[in-house]
Parts: C-alpha cells; sequence; structure tokens
C-alpha cells in the first residue's frame, strides 16, 4: 500500500489517498521515516534483514531440487 501512495502522491496527495485506502497517514509517513532512518526499525525488523539474504539461499538452492519445500525445512538454521 505504501508503494501505491509513493506511486501517486505527486498526483493526489498523500491525505486524499489515505481517505481512500484503509491506512492512516501518520502510518504512511512513519513507513517513510523507517525507510530513510533504518535504526529507527524493531528489534524483529532488524533481524528479519539481516536474514533476507540466507533466506533466499535456500529458497533459490530448494527451488532446484524436487521437494523444494522439504528442502526448505530441512536446511540448516543458522
Amino acid at each position: 500500500m505504501v508503494s501505491f501512495i509513493d506511486m501517486h502522491r505527486g498526483e493526489h496527495g498523500v491525505e486524499p489517498i489515505c481517505n481512500v485506502l484503509p491506512i492512516a497517514p501518520s502510518t504512511y509517513y512513519d513507513h517513510l521515516g523507517k525507510r530513510a532512518d533504518p535504526t529507527r526499525l524493531s528489534d524483529r525488523a532488524r533481524r528479519d534483514a539481516a536474514l533476507q539474504p540466507e533466506i533466499l539461499r535456500v529458497k533459490v538452492s530448494a527451488s532446484f531440487t524436487s521437494g523444494g519445500g522439504r528442502a526448505m525445512l530441512e536446511a540448516p538454521c543458522g
């Protein structure tokens, strides 16, 4: 939803878009602030971001095998 607002805010403005969509303007602006300053992210969000390369690596390696879902479940963690 935030990316949609990003794409159309120049034409319509943030508040009018948020009046139609189920998102408060403050939520949109908070998301922008966290995108600009990653230190504002929660501990969970920072851990998720740190794990993303490993998740993608396992996902890609599992997609080249049969039973990819099982391969992802059996992949070593950590």
